[in-house]
């Protein structure tokens, strides 16, 4: 009789955010289990920068804290204020050259309110996860999914995804 073995809810976010940045040739993912700590090594400064100010310093599940740490390719400390004035300028700095990204549509006015979205390309995103979601241990889903669970949602910025080519409109 095998075992079931379910990942606790960081790792989890662990194998999410390391899914999510494995098109960003600028971003390695690397977590730290006996210290609870998921780092992210960024070659890109202004980028470094941008995460820092989008991720959060620590997540809680529960009685368990996952320290998140974004460190800069020439491994200096990131100043807490960025030149990056708004949640939608942070998020367009921390995905620029990530190869998952199809195009930015910035500031585009609608009622005379700005919106930026994120358009990802049209490929479906799997990582490890044995939670009970799946019964192979397998989580697909999107990157306008993924960025939604790590950056969180701020008004008028939207992630989605871009069409498949061939399929037609219904």
């Amino acid at each position: 009789m095998a075992k079931v073995g379910l990942s606790s809810p960081w790792v989890m976010f662990y194998h999410e955010v390391d899914a999510f940045f494995k098109s960003d040739p600028e971003v390695a993912v690397v977590y730290d289990e006996d210290k609870n700590i998921l780092n992210l090594y960024v070659d890109n400064a202004t980028k470094a920068e941008a995460l820092a100010e989008l991720l959060p310093v620590e997540k809680k599940y529960g009685s368990v804290t996952l320290y998140i740490t974004v460190i800069p390719s020439n491994k200096a400390v990131i100043p807490s204020a960025t030149k990056l004035a708004s949640k939608e300028g942070l998020i367009v700095e921390a995905l620029r050259g990530n190869n998952s990204v199809a195009y930015m549509y910035k500031n585009h006015m609608i009622f005379n309110n700005s919106i930026t979205y994120i358009v990802f390309k049209p490929e479906v995103i799997q990582y490890f996860t044995d939670s009970l979601g799946d019964a192979h241990g397998v989580c697909s889903t999107l990157n306008q999914e993924i960025a939604k669970d790590i950056f969180g949602e701020a008004d008028g910025l939207f992630f989605c995804t871009d069409l498949v080519e061939g399929i037609p409109n219904i």
